[in-house]
């Protein structure tokens, strides 16, 4: 989605609601597709005092697996995100600020890197997963599987022989 924001930077607007959806079905991540639902944009950019922002709400869900258990999870998610936008850069190594170009906004590029960056090093379907057996593999959620928790790493077996 193209946002045409020239009307904005040359004052002629306050401000330009957005409320739409945009599809990140085909959006690999982790080597999933986790967002199969559309993802719901909701905000405004808004001009005041000569500073262009804009801020706006996502509402997706994630869809994926447990790092611990792996088992199936999909989770309702919420992300903020708040942007100032500028015409042109005086250091193009500049984090601060987003530079668009033509007076138009990318706003799927955007959003689609704001999810990126929002997301967990691991994801869990609880907090408190107990993730699987290293014997077995059973899900430990499901229960007690009954092998013996008490393993010794190889290579520190010479001092439990001298606990022992």
């Amino acid at each position: 989605m193209l946002l045409q924001l020239q009307s904005l930077f040359m004052g002629e607007k306050a401000s330009l609601p957005i409320d739409c959806t945009l599809d990140f079905s085909g959006l690999e991540w982790n080597g999933l597709y986790p967002f199969k639902q559309p993802v719901t944009v909701k905000g405004e950019v808004r001009h005041t005092a000569d500073v262009v922002t804009l801020k706006a709400d996502v509402s997706y869900r994630y869809d994926g697996i447990c790092d611990r258990c792996a088992c199936d999870i999909s989770q309702e998610e919420h992300l903020s995100m708040e942007h100032i936008l500028v015409v042109s850069l005086n250091h193009e190594d500049n984090d601060t600020f987003v530079l668009i170009d033509n007076y138009q906004l990318p706003l799927d590029e955007l959003v689609e890197e704001d999810l990126i960056l929002d997301q967990p090093s691991k994801r869990l379907c609880k907090e408190d997963c107990r993730g699987l057996c290293p014997q077995c593999g059973k899900n430990q959620n499901e229960g007690s599987c009954g092998c013996e928790q008490k393993t010794v790493d190889p290579r520190l077996a010479a001092l439990q022989q001298l606990l022992d």
